[in-house]
């Protein structure tokens, strides 16, 4: 038995000899990730491809922070104190109008979430019968520009609404009565949140009337940073967890409300999980250059922006990526 343990240790001896000293792993890149607001349905392709080990594989470490204030992303970014924002495409036009050095470098939520809503047993049946009505609303910004062009489309303008800001309560302000409408909810979390509440609503969808298409979510970068090719394997890591998300809707649920964020598993959570699923970009890199400059041209004729930019100065197709080292 001894001449065999040591004939066992000679040979392991001799195999490691053969392979040569052991290497250590290659040390991953960090990379901050600020959120548009607290962790959410909207942000799944992130947590699911830190979950699955995506980023990992990537080469990449990534920090994912949920910021104070939604207005952070685009300040931090512009100052260089974050790699990659989450934020809103209709709002990169005019951070980029006002002179903040941002980049689109890739799409989160490539259709648009925003909604009109209305209680469906309301007396509100079509934007025709807004006249005279409250509208709320949460963020000062697009109100005015997202009404002015649906009323158009039933010959009504501004001046036959009251537009009244209702912070952030926007489904409770119209529970209660004290608007007749609310523009900016979404309709992926907003109408579950009524349905739940059982006073189900009904949606008017602004690029149905009058608004141009867009992506609701964007990943953004320093206009500098623009070629780095840290944040091609980024947007490639969100890809193949998109990919997942869409094939496996169930494990990548479970993944999504793993752990520290167990807080998530709810009703309302699971329901707005589902329907955002559909809506997320499964080419996030790809630029639909159209898009964007038709949205630029829609802000423009009514001078949210002072003039339509070149579109190389504010969006961008990322180059593939190099290889994880």
């Amino acid at each position: 038995m001894k001449r065999l343990l040591l004939a066992l240790a000679c040979l392991l001896s001799l195999s490691l000899a053969a392979a040569g000293p052991l290497q250590a792993q290659p040390a991953r890149e960090p990379l901050t990730v600020l959120l548009d607001w607290f962790i959410n349905p909207d942000h799944a392709p992130i947590i699911i491809a830190q979950e699955r080990g995506d980023f990992a594989r990537a080469g990449l470490d990534v920090r994912i922070v949920a910021p104070a204030d939604p207005n952070d992303p685009p300040r931090l970014i512009g100052a260089r104190r974050g790699d990659i924002g989450v934020y809103y495409q209709k709002n990169l036009h005019l951070a980029v109008d006002q002179g903040l050095p941002l980049m689109r470098i890739g799409t989160l939520v490539a259709t648009p979430l925003s909604t009109l809503t209305v209680l469906r047993d309301g007396p509100v049946r079509s934007l025709a019968d807004l006249r005279g009505k409250r509208v709320g609303y949460s963020v000062a910004g697009f109100e005015e520009v997202t009404m002015g062009a649906m009323l158009e489309t039933v010959g009504l303008g501004l001046s036959d609404i009251r537009l009244v800001n209702v912070n952030f309560g926007l489904s409770s302000a119209l529970m209660s009565g004290q608007v007749d409408a609310i523009l900016g909810g979404f309709r992926n979390f907003e109408l579950h949140q009524l349905e739940l509440e059982n006073r189900p609503g009904r949606a008017f969808f602004p690029e149905q009337y009058g608004m141009p298409a867009y992506d609701e979510l964007v990943y953004i970068a320093h206009r500098d940073r623009a070629r780095d090719p840290l944040l091609r394997r980024f947007i490639d890591a969100t890809e193949a967890a998109t990919h997942f998300l869409v094939n496996n809707p169930e494990e990548s649920w479970r993944l999504f409300i793993a752990g520290p964020r167990k807080e998530l598993d709810n009703e309302l959570n699971r329901r707005a999980f589902a329907s955002t699923a559909n809506r997320f970009s499964l080419s996030p890199g790809a630029l639909d250059r159209n898009r964007y400059e038709r949205f630029a041209r829609f802000l423009a004729d009514r001078r949210m922006i002072r003039s339509v930019p070149a579109l190389e100065t504010y969006a961008v197709e990322l180059p593939p990526a190099t290889a994880a080292r």
